[in-house]
């Protein structure tokens, strides 16, 4: 099990978000909260925490790259489920234009 990254959210605020959105939504906001305070890393380790949605992978893949998204750890099994297990290794998507 991975080791959770540090917390950027006060106690009684992650309490709040949890019940209001659950625990993915923490992660999303601890990630967001990390990358604002200039922690890169904490904050992708967080977001490597969350269901990211398949089309969300893509775009990452897309942008960034799938050797960065192996180095993030980001979930990739609802983009594995949508695309096909080796989506990862496929080449980029072309865009109209």
């Amino acid at each position: 099990m991975k080791k959770t990254p540090k917390s950027y959210l006060p106690a009684e605020e992650r309490e709040a978000i949890l019940r209001e959105g659950g625990m993915n939504l923490v992660y999303l906001i601890e990630s967001q909260k990390a990358g604002k305070a200039g922690d890169e890393e904490t904050a992708w380790a967080w977001l490597a925490l969350a269901d990211i949605p398949a089309y969300s992978l893509m775009a990452c893949k897309d942008v960034l790259g799938a050797d960065f998204i192996r180095k993030v750890g980001l979930r990739t099994a609802p983009a594995d489920a949508a695309y096909g297990p080796g989506w990862l290794d496929q080449p980029l998507r072309q865009t109209a234009g």
